[in-house]
């Protein structure tokens, strides 16, 4: 059967001085998957733009800033994530510059800042803790991984790099 994942963009937006990052909480809608969880912002692409173009989108949508400079850190491939067993796979980008000042908040929630040291203390998805690593690490390469859920739940993680 071919796999005819949803496909979408996950940004991370830094801070000038590097040390923080710009999250979401999902604290605006009690029916949202994500309710109460912190996130990256990102979200579906649409048939006309490549994942650069969705990435920019995405974060101008959801922060009202512009994308200067951004690296793509890795790909996840997401069996079983939606909220009804959909396949996601996700093209996760960190970004190092940006135009413009953030959104306190957006539909999904309220933005902020939080220290990159901080983040694996915050309500994450459980798989987000094997991965966000590798989005601030300091190897070059772009990581992909796989990450099957169920339940709304991380079943595995593994990932390669070229």
């Amino acid at each position: 059967m071919p796999y005819t994942p949803i496909i979408g963009t996950l940004g991370y937006v830094m801070s000038p001085d590097g040390h923080r990052v710009l999250l979401v909480h999902r604290n605006a809608r009690p029916d949202d998957a994500h309710y109460g969880k912190f996130n990256g912002l990102g979200g579906k692409m649409e048939r006309d733009e490549d994942v650069a173009a969705c990435m920019r989108r995405e974060i101008r949508e959801e922060a009202g800033i512009e994308c200067t400079q951004m690296v793509l850190r890795g790909t996840i491939s997401w069996p079983g994530f939606g909220k009804h067993g959909e396949d996601w796979l996700g093209f996760v980008f960190r970004i190092d510059r940006f135009e413009g000042t953030p959104l306190e908040r957006n539909p999904e929630g309220s933005l902020s800042w939080v220290p990159v040291a901080d983040i694996q203390g915050l309500n994450l998805w459980d798989g987000d803790r094997h991965f966000l690593p590798l989005v601030f690490d300091a190897d070059p390469r772009p990581f992909h991984g796989v990450m099957p859920y169920s339940g709304g739940r991380a079943l595995s993680w593994s990932f390669s790099r070229l």
